[in-house]
């Protein structure tokens, strides 16, 4: 987007952007640092890692219940605010008041409230600001935005690192100041006076398509942000300026490569982008189980960098899920609470499998993991190309 059009863009717009660029500096210093704070500050092995990973998600799983109540009381703009606040309240406590286990699994669960309750209202804002048939090139946008604010959070996070040391506070003090700049952002939109009230909760037999590939979301999601950064942490000792530094290369290609994944949403469609997206990820799940066999030290630690970062930018084609949604909903009021029930079925998974996976890590090594990761990968490829999308929702792209 270039200067002139910035200046010609709605202030709702340049709202909403600031605050998304805010809200990923926060999310990109928690997943930058999380895996080494568990391991260094908490000492924990990759089976209570993945433990862990039950409590992170509750949040998630009662999301349509929790979005279904505020949704009675404000609209989508203010409830991201709200979300804002939890994560501010979650990043602090685990900066300074999170000194054993339970305290640990309390600020992660009010960290991942805000998280998920975000996630349920990005998608249907960034909508609300997009012209017909360029919602993907919208929420593209947002996407790339994101990646900037993650830019800017975990390279403070490195040059901290580089210079105090794994100072854990200073790293979630910066987070939570980052999510409430982002809230008083969301405060000020004005959009979504007009829209109907949303229904609380809709699940019906025709979305069913949609909340299998959030199932799906919900394992590649687990395998990434879990078991993807704890071979990295755990079999190859990477520091946590290290992880940083992934995050900024994987954050600078996406500001870049996201605005144009979702042009290519808009120009390919959804059916085939998803199937295409499975597909990259059975690979990425090969090269975490194999790349230490094929390639010979630190050749192997490369591959899994690049991995990593590849499978970091692929995470921009999820807003396919969302235009995908549009695309097939009954009325626009569905679209807020539909991704609800679809995080809830992702968590379903995501609250179940890390424990199974960190079991099997345990016994029988790691490699088993990704494997039976690449599996759902093909399930998912099946599942992707029953996608249809009805002609009457086909607009023509204009400019």
């Amino acid at each position: 987007m270039s200067v002139r059009n910035w200046r010609s863009v709605s202030p709702d717009l340049k709202r909403a952007l600031g605050a998304t660029v805010f809200f990923g500096a926060a999310s990109g210093i928690f997943l930058a640092t999380l895996n080494n704070y568990l391991a260094q500050v908490h000492n924990l092995g990759a089976e209570a890692r993945g433990w862990l990973e039950f409590p992170r998600e509750l949040p998630g799983f009662f999301i349509m219940f929790v979005v279904g109540a505020l949704l009675s009381l404000m609209r989508e703009s203010h409830m991201a605010a709200v979300a804002m606040l939890f994560t501010a309240v979650g990043a602090l406590g685990l900066g300074f008041l999170a000194p054993n286990t339970a305290t640990l699994v309390l600020f992660i669960l009010v960290w991942s409230l805000g998280d998920h309750i975000i996630f349920a209202v990005e998608g249907p804002i960034g909508l609300q600001l997009a012209r017909g048939g360029q919602e993907g090139k919208r929420l593209g946008q947002f996407g790339g935005a994101r990646n900037l604010g993650t830019i800017l959070g975990v390279g403070a996070v490195f040059l901290l690192a580089q210079r105090f040391g794994d100072r854990f506070d200073l790293f979630y003090t910066l987070a939570g100041f980052s999510a409430l700049v982002a809230g008083f952002l969301y405060m000020g939109l004005t959009i979504g006076h007009e829209e109907g009230r949303s229904r609380r909760l809709v699940f019906k037999k025709k979305y069913g398509v949609f909340y299998a590939i959030s199932a799906l979301f919900g394992v590649r999601k687990q395998i990434f942000l879990a078991f993807g950064v704890w071979v990295l942490v755990e079999i190859h000792g990477v520091s946590v300026s290290t992880i940083a530094l992934l995050f900024f290369v994987a954050s600078t290609i996406g500001v870049i490569i996201r605005p144009l994944l979702g042009e290519v949403i808009d120009w390919l469609g959804e059916r085939v982008v998803l199937s295409v997206d499975e597909l990259l990820l059975l690979l990425v799940c090969l090269t975490y189980a194999f790349a230490s066999d094929i390639f010979a030290p630190p050749w192997d630690l490369y591959a899994l960098y690049t991995a990593y970062i590849f499978d970091s930018v692929l995470f921009a084609l999820r807003i396919a899920r969302t235009t995908y949604l549009k695309k097939i909903v009954d009325h626009p009021s569905e679209i807020t609470p539909t991704i609800s029930m679809g995080i809830t079925i992702d968590h379903s998974v995501a609250m179940t499998l890390p424990i199974l996976s960190g079991w099997i890590w345990e016994t029988y090594g790691f490699r088993w993991v990704f494997l039976l990761a690449g599996a759902i990968a093909v399930v998912g490829f099946f599942v992707c190309l029953q996608i249809r999308i009805p002609e009457t929702a086909r607009p023509s792209v204009d400019g």
